[in-house]
């Protein structure tokens, strides 16, 4: 259900072409940004907890596009061969796809966007930003396997968060080798005694409230860095 003054409703995006992805779109009024997720392997858009998320982020007057990014004959083919979770190429290129949509998106456009993304959608993220430095405003890991983005880390420029459970032990050690490897403004922060899904009480709390604080401190200052009265160049 769509928090008290945001505009919802289901879409459709050409992602590629001939290929239209499933998607809900989340605007409250007078919108500071927008954030597409990408959720992780064996998820959808409907995880609850990617809509948890996304729920503060639009309290705090943030878009929102959560999407599916394989079609339902695909979802349905992942079933038994699990061949596309994995594909972090295709991922990111229906990603990049996604926020061309949303900059044509007439109540969006000239806004800042961003990109959430959890587990194998975290790299699919990074991969992205880094093919697309100028349209990127901030990207957020949960849970991420920023790894699987392999060697375009260091040409990610958009300000990264990377937010993983203490006790997500063997994902926290990945993230903090990526954040080595990152060449941005970047920050890891550490949910103590959370799991890789944050299912511990209060903890997916906390990652709704570090994401909200980083799209927006990175939003405003993108905004002050453009020219008075210009929307950023993306």
């Amino acid at each position: 259900m769509a928090e008290r003054g945001v505009t919802e409703h289901e879409v459709q995006v050409e992602a590629e072409p001939g290929v239209r992805l499933e998607g809900t779109l989340s605007v409250p009024e007078m919108a500071l940004g927008v954030v597409l997720f990408a959720h992780g392997s064996g998820s959808s858009r409907f995880s609850p907890r990617n809509r948890y998320v996304a729920s503060v982020l639009q309290r705090a007057g943030l878009a929102t596009l959560l999407i599916d990014l394989l079609t339902a004959g695909e979802e349905e083919s992942e079933r038994w061969t699990r061949h596309l979770r994995f594909d972090i190429e295709l991922l990111a290129r229906r990603l990049i796809g996604a926020k061309q949509w949303l900059m044509q998106a007439p109540e969006l456009r000239g806004q800042s966007i961003g990109l959430f993304g959890s587990s194998t959608g975290a790299a699919a993220a990074l991969v992205a930003a880094a093919r697309e430095p100028e349209s990127m405003g901030a990207v957020v890991s949960r849970g991420g396997r920023p790894d699987l983005a392999g060697l375009v880390l260091p040409h990610v420029r958009a300000p990264t968060l990377l937010i993983v459970g203490g006790d997500d032990v063997e994902v926290l050690e990945l993230n903090r080798e990526a954040l080595d490897a990152l060449r941005t403004v970047k920050r890891l922060e550490v949910v103590p005694g959370a799991s890789h899904l944050f299912e511990e009480p209060g903890t997916l709390e906390q990652v709704a409230r570090l994401a909200r604080d980083w799209f927006l401190q990175q939003f405003a200052a993108a905004s002050r860095e453009s020219p008075a009265g210009e929307p950023p160049s993306w």
